[in-house]
C-alpha cells in the first residue's frame, strides 16, 4: 500500500460555505481554481486519477486557504466542522480510497479549535490536525496556540504543517505584492523553515517531546541548509543574547530539527528527496504528493513522486517505511 498523507480535497458543503463567506476578491480566485482543478472536488475525476496507480490510497486534508482566512472566529469554526464532517463521511463511505482524514481547526478561535479537535478525533475518528503557517501573519510559536499543540500531543496524533503565504507577501519591501509566483515557489519552503525554527526556539519539543509534526514539502529549506543551521546557531551561541536564548533549551537547535517528520512532496525532484531522507532519516519521512496541485490537475505529482522513490538509493524495507509503515504508526491506522 502507498499511503499519500498530504494531498488536498474540497468537499461539497464546505466549498459552498467558503465561497459564501469569503471576501469577494478571494471568492473569485477560489471559484476560478475550481474550474481549473476538478480533481479537487469531483470524486469521479479524483478516482480515475487514483486508479492509474496501483495500491494508492489517501489521507485527506482540506485545501488551502485555511479556515481562519475565510471567515471570523465563528464562521471559521462552522467551516471546520462542515469540512471535518464531510471528510469523515468520505472515509466511512470509501475506505478503499481514503484510509483517514486530518481535522481542520480554527486557530482564530482557540476555544473552538480545542472543542472541535476533541469532536473530530473522538466522534468522527479523524487522525490529526492540519495547521497553517503563518496564521494570518502570526507565528505558531505564539503562546495563544500552545493549548492546541498540547492537546494534539496528548492524543499522540500528528500535526500536518502547511505553508500559507499568498501573493500579498511582497518579494521586497518597496513592492506591493510578490512577482512571478515567488511567493509560492520559494516562499512556501521558507515559511515551513521559519515555522520550524520558531517552534524549535520556543522550546516546544522540550514541553512535548513526543509531539509529531509532519512538515510539507520535505521540511522546506531545512535539509539543504542543515549545515547552516548547525554553524549558524554555533555562532549565535557565542553572543551574549544568543547564549541566553540557547541555554533555555535542553538540546542544540540542530538536534530538534531532526525531531520533525517530513513528506516526499518534492514535485518530482530526486535530488531533493534524497537530501531530505538523509536529513530526517527513513523513519521520519512519509509518502505524500500534494495532489492535485500540479500542472496536469492531479496525476503528475503522484506519478513523479512514485518515480523518484523508485529511483532513490534505499532498500525495499526502507521504501516500505516511507510508503506505508511510518504513516500507519503516526496516524494509528
Amino acid at each position: 500500500m502507498k499511503i499519500d498523507v498530504f494531498n488536498h480535497i474540497l468537499t461539497k458543503k464546505f466549498n459552498e460555505k467558503r465561497l459564501e463567506i469569503a471576501p469577494p476578491a478571494l471568492s473569485s480566485i477560489l471559484a476560478a481554481r475550481l474550474k481549473a482543478i476538478p480533481a479537487l472536488w469531483d470524486l469521479d475525476v479524483r478516482f480515475k486519477i487514483m486508479d492509474q496507480f496501483e495500491d494508492y490510497v489517501q489521507v485527506l486534508t482540506l485545501a488551502n486557504p485555511p479556515v481562519e482566512v475565510l471567515g471570523g472566529p465563528e464562521d471559521a469554526l462552522e467551516l471546520a466542522r462542515i469540512g471535518n464532517d464531510e471528510m469523515a463521511e468520505l472515509v466511512h463511505k470509501y475506505p478503499d480510497r481514503f484510509v483517514a482524514a486530518v481535522a481542520s481547526v480554527p486557530l482564530n478561535n482557540i476555544e473552538g479549535a480545542l472543542e472541535e479537535m476533541d469532536r473530530a478525533i473522538n466522534e468522527l475518528g479523524l487522525k490529526g490536525v492540519q495547521m497553517f503557517s503563518p496564521m494570518k501573519g502570526r507565528s505558531l510559536d505564539h503562546p495563544d496556540f500552545l493549548p492546541v499543540f498540547e492537546k494534539i500531543a496528548e492524543y499522540d496524533l500528528p500535526v500536518l504543517l502547511h505553508p500559507a503565504r499568498t501573493f500579498h507577501f511582497a518579494d521586497y519591501p518597496a513592492e506591493d505584492e510578490s512577482q512571478f509566483d515567488i511567493w509560492q515557489i520559494f516562499g512556501w519552503p521558507y515559511d515551513s523553515s521559519a515555522a520550524m525554527t520558531r517552534l524549535v526556539l520556543c522550546g516546544l519539543f522540550d514541553k512535548f517531546p513526543n509531539l509529531k509534526i509532519i512538515t510539507h514539502h520535505l521540511g522546506g529549506l531545512v535539509p539543504y541548509t542543515e549545515g547552516r543551521i548547525l554553524e549558524g546557531f554555533n555562532k549565535l551561541a557565542k553572543t551574549e543574547k544568543g547564549k541566553s536564548l540557547l541555554d533555555r533549551l535542553e538540546k542544540h537547535p540542530h538536534d530538534y530539527f531532526r525531531m520533525f517528520y517530513a513528506d516526499t512532496a518534492t514535485n518530482g525532484s530526486l535530488a531533493a528527496l534524497e537530501c531530505g531522507v538523509a536529513c530526517f532519516g527513513v523513519d521520519r519521512v512519509l509518502f505524500a504528493t500534494d495532489m492535485p496541485f500540479d500542472s496536469e490537475g492531479g496525476p503528475k505529482f503522484v506519478r513523479d513522486t512514485l518515480s523518484t522513490i523508485s529511483q532513490m538509493k534505499a532498500s525495499s524495507e526502507e521504501k516500505n517505511k516511507i510508503y506505508q509503515e511510518n504513516a500507519k504508526s503516526l496516524f494509528k491506522l
